[in-house]
């Protein structure tokens, strides 16, 4: 055999990893993690938000720009769920300071508000019918008790929803003001008062240096819609 002819199959030796890629990688990218979202984040949020909501209601309720605009001025009233990196789930707020919500609530932030609008709250395709709306709503309503000029958080959802939001701990407070196109909602609100509930066995909810920066429990996990 000539020595062209042996080359293809002669392979470098290389050391073997002591450690094997997938645990490797779990070492840089954690398997689950909540965190503030940022700017970077908003094409991942506006892609599963326009699957979510295109195909049900024809509407958005942030486009892109408002996306980036929020999570500009109060991106520390963002929440998103990664796993392995990937958004698989997130909500975007933003203060208000008035009883209801009006159109202006839509697009503006008002810093010296009490209220917090949700303005949404999304689960990636792939990853819905598993509880995580849920936890993560729960998550962020904990979150909430920890802000000291919070008092309440308010959302406007089609009437399909209210259970959902119920189930939350959410209570109606009537039509709400807003419509969009067709679209009529109802607003709901919940109370915030009191501090964070500190579950025993998880890990602790790092107030005030790590806001948000919060892994996920196993107790969560088990949480269904």
């Amino acid at each position: 055999m000539s020595v062209v002819g042996a080359q293809p199959f002669i392979k470098p030796m290389q050391p073997s990893p002591s450690v094997s890629p997938g645990i490797q990688r779990r070492h840089t990218l954690p398997a689950s993690e909540v965190r503030p979202l940022n700017t970077q984040d908003a094409i991942s949020v506006f892609e599963i938000e326009r699957e979510a909501f295109i195909s049900v209601s024809g509407e958005c309720p942030l486009h892109l720009d408002e996306v980036r605009h929020f999570l500009t001025l109060c991106p520390e009233l963002s929440m998103g769920w990664f796993e392995e990196g990937r958004l698989v789930a997130y909500i975007i707020g933003s203060l208000w300071d008035q009883d209801r919500l009006t159109t202006e609530a839509l697009t503006l932030h008002k810093p010296c508000g009490s209220t917090v609008h949700i303005h949404i709250l999304a689960v990636h395709r792939t990853f819905r019918q598993q509880g995580k709306g849920p936890i993560l709503m729960w998550r962020y309503l904990q979150y909430l008790r920890c802000l000291p000029n919070v008092r309440r958080a308010v959302l406007m959802c089609e009437d399909f929803l209210i259970p959902f939001y119920r189930k939350s701990g959410f209570k109606v407070l009537g039509r709400c003001a807003i419509t969009v196109a067709n679209l009529t909602f109802t607003e709901m609100w919940y109370p915030i008062s009191g501090h964070a509930y500190m579950r025993r066995n998880s890990e602790a909810i790092r107030f005030p240096q790590h806001p948000l920066t919060l892994p996920l429990t196993k107790t969560d996990e088990h949480v269904d819609l």
